[in-house]
């Protein structure tokens, strides 16, 4: 009864996108790692100008890494948000469709959970 529109994404499709996106995210936990690491050798040189160089490839990094993060998160709200709508359309559509189909559903499903709630 779901519908899929020609622009939705394949299981196999979505999977990569999570593993391209894992991927990406490990890489940029490893630099801004990295870039800390070096920040922390460069501070035991006690040498001015590089410690100010290093501090800036750091924040830089950092700034970098909290922009994708975000862009990531935001992609991924919309994404669930998305979903959840087509979803709900989805049932809409179906009980519109077929409405006693939906009543008798609706009634065993409400006999179902009165003899849970009862039984305690």
């Amino acid at each position: 009864m779901e519908e899929t529109s020609s622009g939705s994404e394949t299981p196999a499709s979505s999977r990569t996108q999570r593993q391209e996106a894992s991927q990406q995210l490990k890489d940029d936990l490893h630099h801004l790692s990295r870039t800390v690491e070096e920040l922390v050798n460069a501070t035991a040189d006690d040498s001015r100008q590089n410690v100010k160089e290093m501090r800036a490839r750091a924040e830089k990094r950092l700034q970098d890494t909290r922009s994708r993060l975000e862009a990531r998160g935001e992609h991924a709200y919309h994404e669930a948000r998305d979903n959840v709508t087509r979803q709900a359309d989805s049932a809409d559509r179906y009980v519109h469709e077929n409405p006693w189909t939906s009543i008798g559903i609706g009634a065993a499903a409400g006999v179902v959970i009165g003899l849970l709630i009862g039984r305690r």
